[in-house]
């Protein structure tokens, strides 16, 4: 299903009219026109004005799948901010060798059940 598509499940489902929708939004009734007529998708600067009107995040209305499973499957993958503790962890990760990260993985699973002897 392409974004549009869901874009228009969402309004079906919640009953709100394009019309609404474009007020809401503020993006032109044409151009949602198009996007159902023409087969297209919005652009990407318009994404988190829709995922807030239609009140999806843009992970559902990008994909259709929500992290708790609530639509659709679970998500398989974590989003990190780069900046983030865990982000940083994971660029110092990526910049070991393999054989270090294997090491590191190790002591991270030692220390895992250490904790859980405890």
């Amino acid at each position: 299903m392409t974004i549009s598509e869901r874009i228009f499940e969402l309004l079906a489902a919640k009953g709100i009219s394009q019309k609404k929708f474009s007020e809401a939004t503020g993006i032109p009734q044409s151009t949602i026109s198009d996007w159902r007529k023409k087969k297209t998708n919005p652009a990407s600067d318009k994404i988190m004005i829709i995922a807030h009107t239609l009140e999806v995040t843009p992970t559902y209305l990008l994909s259709g799948v929500e992290p708790d499973g609530a639509r659709g499957k679970g998500l398989e993958y974590l989003v990190v901010d780069k900046t983030s503790r865990d982000g940083v962890l994971l660029e110092h990760y990526h910049n070991l060798s393999l054989g270090e990260q294997e090491r590191l993985m190790g002591y991270a699973q030692a220390m895992v059940e250490m904790k859980g002897k405890q």
